[in-house]
């Protein structure tokens, strides 16, 4: 299949974003034939523009992608990706706070982002093969999408090489042509690979979805896109799943959202459902401006919740674990044997670098936490699998700002409990509440904590925890259980089944593995 020609990409090379070569490996191609399933002018057009569009929103991803290798060989780069700024630490935390103070959320394109190295700390650098492999994924859709990212264990490794390698037969029964670099990547242990769709109009995109793909779905879209579209937003956490399908000989479950549902998720914390999954790193394939942004935000977000879980000194590992962990607290999945109990442990323990690259921007650019390890003197210090140490500064005022600025949703939830807690006057609280409210609609710098704030961060340290994870139980429950019951309305009985089947397959593997490793720290006590 050939590669479009030069003269059919002339809107690619305007604006700030390069024109990257194509890849050599197979994808269905983004003009012809193929993609023109529509009969008339306009549908032709509308998909021209579409496809446009999804080649500069991969082209952002993968000049994110460039900017993260290559600015991440010292601690001053790594500043330097948050703020734009290179001359002094203040310069960068006062270039974090005229970011935060007002977002545009208006923005259009990639270059209406605060500044140039905006947000390139979400993309990870990857194995250029396999990330070709994934990127191609997208493109066999005809349906348009704007945002894309694969996440998971068949993407980022939970466990340590066994030195085992599969046989032929074992990679072809999970992925019935298997490219050399997805077999290589994932070392013996073939997996289905994860992604989510975002996309601009659900019904429009499942409609057009099922005349190509009907076999991805259950019986429910015998009932047409209008109630495929239906229950994926109105139950659950928005997100509509087809697992077990084979894309380009790749066994995937892919997930579909709606950009503004995942907007919302991660600015506000509705239901921590795809935000907590992109606390973790993930391989973003197409790139958003809206959602770069809102993304950042969720990070930051999870940051500062995590500082308010933690002791004043802490280790990486700690800190990292205890991010990957918000988006497990009210799982359904983690209270029944359909999880690997140790699921978080080996997130962490199998992607340190990456849990660094992904948030040591914001970490340089707080100004009540920072490393205190001599291991960041060492030179490419980023990318060396350590366990560094971070202290924190505890003072009410800065903690009680942390709280000011959590996500809206989540935050109204903690105030609620320490309503309780402190017996404030419903009327008071009430008016605390729209003064919050007002600010919030008038810009975040005055979004400073008070003397409520303050309060709550000098609560006995065992209460705040407890009441924070109270809240993110809150949060993430009620949305993870009835996204879990619609699995057999979306997925189908057969499916759903072979899901569970394997859940809990991990979760008799993770506790062997549990009971191996205690049984061999009991007999170096011994």
């Amino acid at each position: 299949m050939a590669a479009p020609t030069s003269n059919r990409l002339p809107f690619l090379l305007r604006g700030r974003l390069p024109l990257r070569p194509w890849p050599t490996t197979t994808r269905p191609l983004p003009f012809g034939t193929a993609r023109r399933y529509g009969t008339n002018v306009e549908d032709k057009n509308e998909l021209d523009k579409e496809t446009r569009e999804g080649a500069q929103h991969d082209a952002a991803a993968d000049q994110a992608t460039d900017t993260s290798r290559s600015d991440t060989k010292s601690a001053q780069a790594i500043a330097d990706e948050a703020s734009s700024r290179s001359d002094s630490e203040s310069s960068v935390v006062s270039d974090l706070k005229d970011w935060e103070t007002n977002p545009n959320f208006k923005i259009e394109s990639f270059s209406d982002l605060p500044h140039a190295n905006f947000g390139v700390n979400q993309h990870i650098p990857f194995d250029a093969e396999f990330k070709e492999v994934l990127k191609a994924i997208p493109w066999a859709f005809r349906a348009p999408i704007r945002y894309a990212f694969a996440y998971g264990s068949g993407v980022f490794p939970q466990s340590k090489s066994n030195g085992k390698t599969a046989t032929p037969e074992e990679v072809k029964a999970i992925h019935p042509k298997c490219p050399p670099a997805v077999a290589r990547h994932q070392d013996g242990t073939p997996k289905m690979i994860d992604f989510i769709f975002g996309v601009s109009h659900t019904q429009h995109w499942h409609s057009l979805n099922m005349k190509q793909h009907r076999d991805h779905y259950s019986g429910l879209a015998t009932l047409g896109s209008g109630a495929v579209s239906y229950v994926q937003d109105r139950m659950g956490a928005g997100v509509y799943f087809n697992p077990y399908v084979v894309v380009n000989g790749i066994l995937i479950k892919y997930g579909v959202v709606l950009l503004k549902t995942l907007e919302e998720d991660l600015t506000n914390w509705d239901t921590l459902y795809l935000a907590g999954r992109l606390h973790k790193p993930v391989k973003i394939l197409r790139d958003d401006p809206k959602i770069r942004l809102a993304n950042q935000i969720n990070l930051l977000s999870a940051l500062r919740t995590a500082l308010l879980l933690l002791p004043p000194k802490f280790t990486e590992e700690e800190l990292y674990a205890t991010i990957a962990g918000i988006s497990y607290l009210g799982d359904p999945r983690m209270a029944l044997p359909t999880e690997n109990p140790s699921k978080v442990k080996n997130i962490v323990g199998n992607n340190m670098t990456n849990f660094r690259r992904l948030y040591l921007p914001l970490i340089e650019t707080l100004p009540n936490v920072e490393f205190n390890d001599p291991g960041t003197s060492a030179k490419d210090w980023v990318w060396e699998a350590s366990n560094l140490n971070l202290v924190q500064d505890m003072d009410p005022v800065k903690r009680g700002n942390m709280v000011r600025r959590l996500p809206k949703s989540f935050r109204s939830r903690l105030y609620f409990q320490y309503q309780r807690k402190f017996a404030i006057p419903q009327l008071e609280f009430n008016k605390m509440m729209e003064e919050s409210k007002n600010e919030d609609s008038i810009s975040f710098k005055r979004r400073e904590g008070g003397g409520f704030e303050r309060r709550i961060v000098q609560d006995d340290p065992t209460e705040l925890r407890s009441y924070i994870r109270e809240v993110i139980k809150q949060t993430i429950s009620w949305p993870a259980t009835t996204q879990s019951l619609k699995g057999p309305l979306t997925s189908g009985w057969t499916r759903t089944w072979r899901y569970l089947m394997e859940k809990m397959a991990k979760y008799r593997e993770g506790k062997a593995k549990e009971a191996e490793e205690k049984e061999e720290s009991e007999e170096k006590k011994a």
